[in-house]
């Protein structure tokens, strides 16, 4: 028998057939990982410097551009929430150009899911930032393609959407950090790659109608349906919800590849121009997908329609987990990979083992994309200041901490909010498993509802009760993640008054919560649909002593027990479930609508000192 190669021939190679960008790629993750606490001190002094001019850090007593710049930051900045910085986010929202946070201009604001006062928070944003947020997309596929080769030989189906977007008085856009990406030069001009032919013409991802968008993107997938390798959405909630799509409109969408024409109802000139250059009549096509789709069970279903398909990515950390186990069964084996952790704030880093399991996701974060902090997290301690911050490389295995971020773009010791554990160490750079948000009590997709807004929205609509005797004894609830798109649940207990309610007046209560909810949520219902109406269900007398029963039997203390205000699914929810008496649903959507006055305005009397104040909580990212 011939010898094998010797080691060293074997790992050249392997070498050969690796793309030099993904080698590089490769490359600058080692580098920076390797070299973590050097590269966060250089990154500090960068944004320290660029933002020398920048008012907030005179304010703070922080020059900027002279020598110790860094040790003056950490000793005087400040932890800040997004309440401590709305004055200075509302005078730039208003047209005031000077540096106030940023040595660099504004260019736009991205709208975070989370929410202050009702209304999307404002993250402003220099130009620059849209290449941090390229150099951590273009590591995504080397390291991928390391645990699944050949994604170069096919086509990825990754279900990509805009949303509405607003202008501030002072002229800036307003919109969510990815509608800012796919409408970036970064995205329209990419060059051709071999490992990101998407199945999704542009033209349908720019489509501001979502049904048109929809419709398009799941078309020219199934027409790609041989070279599909890879599908996806960014979050888990959004590939069900195309999923649901599918099995309604299955037949329309065979029709049009059987017939080589696109539907009537698909209006928008520049999708039909775009899917008329892929889509021609194929019957063996159409046959082949509607005899998968007309199956009475949809089990596998995206193995069955897209054979080719390794994976399904999407996320399915924090509240999107909810949705792993109806993924499993559309998936029917697939695995589910989490690739990259980002938010409005900033980008922060990316799994380098993709293809884990989704309990175990660990996400390393890249020194270069901002500078990072950790608050550890402690039940029942006092408030936290700056001076209780952990560096990046100082993080210990298996702790908690609160992730703090000072960024190119402005903001400064800045508590995102997300609660993150020590899963490990890539070299000298921490491994971070996403743990929870803080204050966040219901989520179904980019919505984050917490208790105290809840609550606001529960007392507010019990009022609709009053004129027939009855109130609220109890209620908690749930996210119910089993329906697409998923939806809130309120199980309430209720005291009787002297005259039945009628169903109309529940139904109106349903409103009434929804219409008290955050523009986040609001929109979720109202314009992207990817939230189903509210639903109140209506239990039995002593449910909720029941429920207490039920948690003293497990060891809850008599002294310390109050009824949650959520609930996740499992034994709980059953118990809740086996007591309701009637249901009922909110009738119509809420209100909603793009950007408002309120937005612009509140906070406008807080004065400008406000960054210098102790933070009172956590943000939404």
């Amino acid at each position: 028998m011939p010898e094998a190669p010797p080691a060293a021939m074997r790992e050249t190679a392997a070498a050969a057939v690796v793309p030099k960008a993904h080698r590089e790629a490769l490359e600058y993750i080692e580098r920076v990982t390797a070299g973590a606490a050097q590269v966060q001190r250089r990154v500090l002094a960068e944004i320290l410097a660029q933002n020398a001019p920048a008012e907030y850090l005179r304010r703070i007593g922080v020059s900027g551009a002279a020598p110790g710049a860094v040790e003056a930051f950490r000793r005087a900045a400040p932890l800040v929430a997004y309440e401590d910085i709305l004055p200075d986010v509302l005078r730039i929202a208003n047209g005031d150009t000077s540096p106030i946070l940023s040595g660099k201009p504004i260019r736009e604001f991205l709208t975070s899911s989370g929410t202050s006062g009702g209304e999307r928070k404002l993250m402003p944003t220099i130009a620059d930032e849209m290449d941090r947020r390229s150099l951590l997309y273009s590591l995504l596929m080397p390291v991928m393609s390391q645990a699944v080769p050949g994604l170069d030989k096919g086509k990825a189906m990754y279900l990509y959407f805009v949303k509405a977007e607003s202008r501030t008085p002072g002229g800036l856009p307003a919109r969510p950090v990815l509608t800012s990406f796919y409408r970036s030069r970064h995205f329209l001009e990419r060059p051709h790659d071999p490992y990101t032919v998407y199945t999704s013409p542009d033209e349908a991802v720019l489509c501001v109608d979502a049904y048109q968008s929809m419709y398009a993107q799941l078309l020219c997938g199934l027409v790609h349906r041989a070279d599909v390798l890879r599908c996806g959405a960014v979050f888990a909630s959004g590939f069900l919800r195309a999923i649901r799509f599918l099995e309604k409109h299955w037949p329309r969408l065979c029709r049009d590849i059987r017939t080589g024409t696109l539907d009537a109802d698909i209006t928008d000139p520049a999708v039909r121009g775009a899917v008329g250059r892929v889509l021609r009549a194929d019957p063996a096509l159409a046959d082949a997908v509607e005899a998968e789709c007309a199956r009475p069970s949809w089990q596998g279903i995206i193995r069955r329609v897209w054979p080719n398909t390794k994976y399904i990515d999407v996320i399915v950390t924090g509240a999107m987990a909810q949705y792993i186990p109806t993924l499993e069964f559309y998936g029917g084996g697939l695995p589910l990979t989490c690739t990259m952790y980002a938010s409005s704030e900033c980008y922060f880093g990316l799994n380098l083992n993709p293809m884990c399991k989704p309990s175990e996701v660990a996400y390393t974060l890249i020194p270069t994309m901002c500078y990072f902090e950790f608050l550890p997290v402690h039940s029942g301690a006092a408030e936290p200041d700056h001076r209780d911050l952990v560096d990046l490389v100082d993080v210990k295995l298996g702790h908690e901490y609160e992730l703090v971020v000072t960024t190119y773009s402005g903001l400064y010791r800045y508590r995102v909010g997300d609660v993150l554990r020590v899963a490990g160490f890539k070299n000298a750079a921490p491994m971070f498993s996403f743990v929870r948000r803080k204050n966040v009590a219901l989520s179904i997709d980019s919505d984050k509802t917490d208790e105290a807004e809840l609550h606001a929205a529960v007392s507010g609509a019990v009022q609709h009760l009053a004129p027939f005797g009855a109130s609220l004894v109890e209620y908690t609830s749930y996210a119910d993640a089993t329906t697409i798109p998923g939806h809130y649940v309120l199980f309430w207990e209720l005291r009787e008054g002297g005259t039945a309610v009628p169903a109309s007046v529940f139904e109106d209560c349903c409103l009434a919560v929804e219409e008290a909810l955050n523009s986040v949520y609001r929109q979720g219902r109202a314009a992207d649909r990817s939230i189903g109406p509210l639903e109140i269900r209506v239990v039995s007398d002593g449910t909720f002593d029941k429920l207490m029963d039920y948690a003293l039997a497990r060891g809850a203390s008599i002294n310390q027990y109050k009824a949650p205000r959520c609930v996740r699914p499992g034994p709980v929810v059953e118990l809740l479930d086996g007591r309701v008496q009637a249901r009922y649903f909110s009738p119509k959507c809420p209100k909603w609508s793009p950007g408002t006055k309120l937005q612009w305005s509140s906070g406008c009397n807080a004065g400008t000192g406000g960054a210098n104040k102790a933070s009172n909580g956590g943000v939404v990212a």
